[in-house]
């Protein structure tokens, strides 16, 4: 069971581009003087052991809070268009954020956030990478459940897929746009056209067409670079075959 509702979470949380976050803000910037907890919306991307990408203002509230306190946490909600929100899944994450310049994080935000390249140049603004320690997943009703970072990422992990992953989605991207296309529009039933390949992990593909986004997962994950090309492959054909 553990083992579900951790891959329950991270489908959740790979599927969404922007989540709650929520910081401390230092005292002085409450009218009781305190600290105090705030809460707002932020694009999200997440890396491949699931840490948080992040890309905040230097004027954001959440900056100063971060600068005094690197504790967050982050709400990931896939309750929207329920009836009943309360039996739909949601994942808050909680770890510690810390500035970072690595570019490997830099471009897989920005693939999943396209037009964040107008201004994720500009001085007065940084990405963030936050190191999760827990997890808590309501999946609904009854199904409530503390993970650790470990339990949480299980062995959803590709040896060497984070160094390969550029040159993997750029490859889809510009020699096999109607493979990404079929992707959308016959495993996904997604209308429009234009999409495109933002990232892979080890369990699925993350696809993107204007401000829509997609998730298509594999049957079984990677545990290899390697391996990409056959999965791809074999989806491609399945889609033309639906």
């Amino acid at each position: 069971m553990s083992n579900d509702l951790a891959r329950a979470a991270r489908d959740l949380v790979r599927g969404l581009d922007r989540a709650a976050l929520a910081t401390l803000l230092p005292a002085g910037c409450s009218a009781e003087g305190a600290a105090w907890p705030y809460a707002s919306l932020v694009l999200v991307s997440v890396d491949h052991d699931l840490s948080p990408i992040l890309l905040l203002s230097d004027l954001a509230e959440h900056s100063k809070a971060i600068a005094g306190d690197g504790r967050v946490s982050l709400l990931f909600d896939g309750t929207q268009g329920l009836d009943q929100p309360l039996t739909g899944p949601r994942v808050t994450l909680v770890g510690r954020a810390d500035r970072t310049t690595e570019q490997r994080l830099r471009h897989r935000f920005l693939a999943r956030h396209p037009d964040a390249e107008m201004y994720a140049g500009f001085k007065d603004f940084a990405f963030y990478r936050v190191a999760v320690e827990r997890a808590h997943l309501v999946a609904g009703f009854g199904k409530i459940r503390w993970l650790s970072a470990v339990e949480l990422l299980g062995d959803a992990m590709a040896d060497g897929l984070a160094a390969a992953e550029p040159g993997i989605v750029a490859h889809m991207n510009e020699d096999h746009a109607d493979a990404v296309q079929l992707y959308a529009a016959k495993l996904l039933g997604f209308a429009g056209e234009g999409w495109r390949m933002t990232g892979i992990d080890a369990e699925g593909v993350d696809l993107r067409c204007g401000g829509q986004i997609g998730r298509l997962a594999f049957d079984a994950p990677l545990t290899a670079a390697e391996q990409a090309r056959g999965v791809l492959v074999d989806l491609a054909k399945r889609a033309r075959a639906t």
